[in-house]
C-alpha cells in the first residue's frame, strides 16, 4: 500500500480553487484545474509514493500485474485497472455529450484506424476500445443535465417559455411517440443550418427572460440554465437540446450513473467521478473542441430517462454505503466513521480480492494493510494492491473516505 499522488487536469471550465482547497495547495491556481486522476490511465496515470520516491502506477502495473491487480482481476480484464477514479470541478459547464457501448466502440476505434486518424487526433472520437459508464457522487451541490426527459414535460416547458417560434417542434414532438419524437427532434436541432439557430436560439432567450423575471417556479431551473448556456454559447444547438434534458440538483452524498448512449453535461460543482478506463467522447455542442453529430446521434439512447439518481445501501453496520451500479469495471462506496467508531479500529465491511483506491474527502484516516499503514487527511488517496489486503481503519475524527474497487 502506498499514498497515491494524483494527476491534474486543466481544461477552461475548471476551478482555481476548488481541487487545490481540496488537497490543501495554495489557490487561486494559475490556471482552472478540472480533475484530479487517480488511476492508470495512459495519458495521465497517478504515481506511487514509495521509499525509493515517486512511481508511476502504470509502471507498477506492468511489472507486477499479479501482486497488483490479482488473478482474479487479470482473469477478467487483463494486465489493465479497468476503472479510473477522478475529482471533478466544474466551475462553468462541460460539453454536450454520450459515450459508446462497447460495441460501438469496438467498431469506431477500428473504423477510426481503417481512415488513418492518429489516436492522439483532436479530431478522433475512439481513442480506445472500451465503454465508458460512469458514476459521479457529489461532494457540493452539483448540478447537471442528463438523460431525456419524458417527451410529455419537454412540451409543458416549451410551452410554459411561451416562443411561437417553438410551435412548430413541439408539434413535432407531441405527434409521435416519446422515442421517436425525442429523436427527430433532437435530430432537426442538433443538426439545423446556423442561419436557422441565430433566429431561433435568440428567441428561445428572450422566452427564458419572461419567464425568470415573471416569478413562475416550476420551470425556473431549466430557464436559468437556458440563459447561462446560451450566454456562454451563444447561437449553440446545445442549447436547445437542454430544453429536453432531465435538469438535475445533486446535494452532497447524492450520485448520477450514466450508461452508455446517456447524453448529458455537468453545470456546476465538485464531485468524485468514477469510470471505466476509457477516453471515448462523442460531443454535440457546448464545447469548442471536436463535435462529430452523426456519431452521436448513432450511439444516442433516446429512451426517456426518469430514474438516473443512484440510491445507495447501507451494508453490514452502516460504516459503509455502496452505490451500486452495472458497470463490471468499478464498485463504489463511502466509509462513513463517526459515533462510537471515532477512536476505534475497525475493518472495512466488504472484503475485495482486487486492488482499491482510497480516497479521505473528510477528516483523517489511518489505513492498515496487510504490509503497511498511511496516513490520509483530506484530499489524499492511498493505493491498495491485491496483495495488500484486506484493510482495517482507524479515526480521531469523523471521517469521509471514499473506496473504489472492481465491480464484483
Amino acid at each position: 500500500m502506498h499514498l497515491l499522488r494524483g494527476a491534474v487536469r486543466t481544461y477552461a471550465w475548471g476551478s482555481r480553487t476548488a481541487i487545490a482547497e481540496f488537497v490543501g495547495a495554495p489557490s487561486p491556481t494559475a490556471h482552472p484545474e478540472a480533475e484530479l486522476w487517480f488511476g492508470a490511465h495512459p495519458g495521465d496515470p497517478a504515481w506511487l509514493q514509495t521509499d525509493d520516491g515517486e512511481r508511476s502506477l502504470l509502471d507498477a502495473l506492468r511489472e507486477d500485474p499479479e501482486g497488483e491487480l490479482g488473478a482474479a482481476v487479470r482473469a477478467r480484464f487483463g494486465d489493465t485497472l479497468p476503472f479510473l477514479v477522478k475529482v471533478l470541478a466544474a466551475d462553468e459547464p462541460l460539453s454536450l455529450q454520450a459515450h459508446p457501448s462497447t460495441e460501438q466502440a469496438i467498431e469506431g476505434f477500428a473504423r477510426e484506424d481503417r481512415l488513418g486518424i492518429p489516436v492522439n487526433a483532436p479530431d478522433r472520437n475512439y481513442r480506445d476500445r472500451s465503454h465508458k459508464p460512469e458514476i459521479i457522487v457529489a461532494l457540493s451541490q452539483f448540478e447537471a443535465l442528463a438523460g431525456f426527459r419524458p417527451a410529455a414535460r419537454s412540451v409543458e416547458l416549451m410551452q410554459a417559455l411561451g416562443v411561437t417560434d417553438l410551435d412548430p417542434y413541439i408539434n413535432l414532438l407531441l405527434g409521435q411517440r416519446d422515442e421517436d419524437g425525442l429523436r427527430a427532434l433532437f435530430t432537426t436541432w442538433i443538426t439545423c443550418p446556423q442561419p436557422d439557430l441565430d433566429v431561433l436560439v435568440p428567441a428561445v432567450l428572450d422566452g427564458a427572460i419572461d419567464y425568470v423575471r415573471s416569478g413562475e417556479r416550476e420551470f425556473a431551473r431549466e430557464a436559468k440554465t437556458v440563459l447561462e448556456l446560451g450566454e456562454r454559447y451563444p447561437g449553440d444547438a446545445g442549447v436547445l437540446a437542454s430544453l429536453l434534458l432531465n435538469r438535475l440538483s445533486l446535494a452532497p452524498g447524492e450520485a448520477l450513473y450514466l450508461p452508455a448512449g446517456n447524453l448529458h453535461a455537468y453545470l456546476h460543482g465538485v464531485g468524485v467521478e468514477v469510470m471505466a478506463n476509457s477516453d471515448n467522447v462523442l460531443r454535440g455542442g457546448l464545447t469548442p473542441k471536436h463535435v462529430d453529430v452523426p456519431e452521436l446521434l448513432r450511439v444516442l439512447d433516446f429512451t426517456p430517462a426518469e430514474d438516473v439518481l443512484v440510491t445507495p445501501e447501507t451494508i453490514r453496520d452502516g460504516a459503509e454505503i455502496v452505490y451500486p451500479t452495472p458497470a463490471p469495471e468499478f464498485a463504489v462506496s463511502v466509509v462513513n466513521i463517526d459515533g462510537d467508531a471515532v477512536g476505534h479500529e475497525i475493518d472495512a465491511p466488504i472484503r475485495h480480492d482486487g486492488p482499491q483506491v482510497l480516497l479521505c474527502t473528510e477528516g483523517a484516516v489511518t489505513v492498515h494493510a496487510k504490509a503497511s499503514a498511511v496516513d490520509l487527511a483530506r484530499g489524499a488517496a492511498a493505493w491498495v494492491s491485491a496483495d495488500d489486503g484486506p484493510i482495517r481503519l482507524s479515526a480521531q475524527e469523523p471521517t469521509r473516505l471514499f473506496r473504489v474497487t472492481v465491480g464484483l
